[in-house]
């Protein structure tokens, strides 16, 4: 899918031990790639960078995007060939009970990211992963496309923004000319998938209802989200940082990936849906569900992805919840039979034709 691009590269990965960070390693450790992880440490014995063994196969530096000297250390001790900057505070409720840590994280992390890459000799291509709610939403039913403005009410979604101004920033001022470092965002939200147990995000609020068997409580059931399976994002990225790496600036800039219209649905079917997998559980509603500003209705336009990138999702929404429930239900087997359930799926992704999808 990235034609050999990182085999035997230097891959360093921002928040490898987040979700997302961890399935990237896996993935990039099986396209061959010297995977180098910075990141705070995991939260829970139950992550998945935790029960896929990933401190035994990738080397990891324990470290916070906020301490810029460290991390331009590990720069330039790795020198990495490529950067992938996930490391952020990713969630939306967490943002309003600590705003500060939130806007630090998220736009200093970034700024100190993209000074270390600036002053790193090695980096040819960086992709830096942002969010679908950078996007001033204005709650329309149009999918919102990469020129369009950027805001946010909530701490998250602001900080999101203002990164997304300080990658613009960079790229003009600093990475301009056709000798230096290849430079993308990347938007994408709602991503679910096994190993994930941030509090307050719907799916792994799901799997620890059922596990306990209780009621799954839904604080907004009728709100609209672009739900993916992990791997459709990251399958994104890597195909970024490949194009950045081979055709070079003209793939620089913000890039949108989001599932098909198909799995654009509300909580409640979500959640039905998982139970459905699951084989059993019941749905409650939240009467407290305003406490907190959230969007109902969030969708992206992939046109430029699929026409410029020749990246499209490839999953059903069904298959998407049916690789989750398997990823979370296989979470308290060996590290390695963990580890190897996710490779599996990167392998039977692979596999999927973009046009049976």
């Amino acid at each position: 899918m990235f034609d050999n691009v990182f085999k035997n590269k230097t891959v360093l990965i921002t928040g490898d031990t987040g979700f997302k960070g961890s399935w990237l390693a896996i993935w990039l450790k099986e396209l061959g790639a010297n995977v180098v992880g910075y990141s705070l440490e995991p939260k829970t014995e139950n992550d998945n960078y935790v029960i896929c063994g990933l401190e035994n196969k990738i080397i990891h530096i324990d470290g916070d995007v906020r301490d810029y000297q460290h991390l331009k250390s590990v720069f330039k001790k790795y020198e990495p060939n490529f950067v992938f900057h996930l490391a952020a505070q990713p969630l939306v409720l967490e943002s309003y009970r600590a705003p500060l840590e939130t806007y630090s994280t998220n736009i200093m992390g970034t700024i100190n990211v993209l000074e270390a890459i600036r002053h790193a000799e090695q980096v040819t291509s960086a992709v830096i992963i942002t969010t679908d709610k950078c996007y001033e939403n204005k709650e329309w039913i149009y999918g919102y496309r990469e020129n369009d403005g950027l805001g946010g009410k909530d701490p998250y979604s602001a900080s999101k923004a203002a990164c997304e101004i300080v990658i613009n920033s960079y790229l003009e001022s600093f990475f301009h000319n056709d000798e230096s470092v290849n430079i993308a965002s990347a938007r994408a939200g709602n991503v679910f998938g096994g190993g994930d147990w941030a509090a307050n995000r719907i799916v792994p609020d799901c799997i620890r209802c059922l596990l306990q068997e209780i009621p799954i409580v839904v604080r907004n059931p009728l709100a609209v989200r672009p739900w993916q399976h992990v791997l459709e994002p990251l399958s994104g990225y890597l195909k970024l940082g490949s194009l950045l790496y081979t055709k070079g600036k003209k793939y620089s800039g913000p890039w949108n990936f989001a599932p098909s219209e198909k799995s654009i649905v509300n909580v409640k079917q979500l959640v039905e849906e998982i139970i459905q997998h699951w084989g059993d559980g019941e749905i409650t509603i939240d009467t407290n569900s305003n406490r907190y500003l959230e969007a109902h209705f969030l969708h992206l336009d992939i046109s430029k992805a699929i026409n410029k990138l020749k990246w499209k999702p490839r999953l059903t929404f069904k298959k998407s919840v049916k690789y989750t429930v398997d990823e979370y239900k296989i979470g308290k087997c060996s590290k390695e039979q963990v580890y190897q359930q996710r490779v599996k799926h990167i392998n039977n992704y692979r596999e999927i034709s973009l046009d049976n999808n």
